[in-house]
């Protein structure tokens, strides 16, 4: 699990593609610095493991699945990215509850700019939007942040002038692709309305999932 609050910017060394799977080596000299085999890293949102590490930097492979929703297949050597280690038990939750579980990606359409902030307005798929609320948190690129308006095929963040300096979305540029994972509370909610989870009344004769499956 982690919090959103990115710890440092890493940079890309390697990044290796056999078939539809690939490897990964970032430099990151904080991650590493505590870190040991088998232990997870958020790389620009998304949770990748650790197989083999040296004194600054950390390699990790990554899946299909990973590959094909989201930008990690769009990196090349050079290109920096957000990291943020695992949360420990009794860390502070400067964010929200972030589980490098990304949802898809989402295209920077607009960034309008104020006297010491930016406002991002990002694509958003119809199937996300549900679950994307003004006020309420979405990680982007594992940064955690309040969305500040939402309609049905977008939505926007405001961004400080840490966020701009501290992380990669302080370079975005219109047409940028970046990860986005929605709320965990919303995800675990549109799935329970996905059942009929009412309690059957005394004396019903209400089938069961299995029978209602070979009905």
């Amino acid at each position: 699990m982690f919090t959103g609050i990115i710890e440092e910017l890493g940079e890309v060394l390697a990044w290796h593609r056999s078939g539809d799977s690939g490897r990964l080596t970032i430099k990151a000299p904080l991650a590493v610095s505590d870190a040991k085999h088998g232990d997870s890293i958020s790389v620009d949102g998304v949770c990748l493991t650790v197989v083999d590490q040296g004194p600054d930097w950390f390699t990790a492979d990554v899946m299909a699945v990973s590959i094909a929703m989201s930008t990690l297949s769009d990196r090349v050597v050079g290109d920096r990215v957000d990291i943020e280690r695992a949360a420990a038990l009794g860390d502070r939750l400067g964010g929200h509850i972030v589980q490098g579980h990304i949802d898809g990606t989402a295209t920077l359409l607009t960034a309008t700019e104020g006297e010491a902030w930016r406002v991002l307005r990002f694509s958003l798929d119809p199937a996300h939007a549900p679950l994307v609320v003004r006020k309420g948190s979405i990680a982007v690129n594992g940064v955690s942040l309040t969305v500040s308006d939402a309609g049905d095929d977008w939505f926007e963040v405001s961004l400080i002038p840490e966020t701009l300096t501290a992380t990669t979305l302080g370079t975005l540029t219109p047409g940028d692709r970046v990860n986005i994972e929605t709320d965990i509370v919303a995800r675990h909610i549109q799935r329970m309305l996905g059942f009929d989870t009412r309690p059957a009344a005394p004396g019903s004769t209400q089938p069961t999932e299995f029978e209602r499956s070979e009905s």
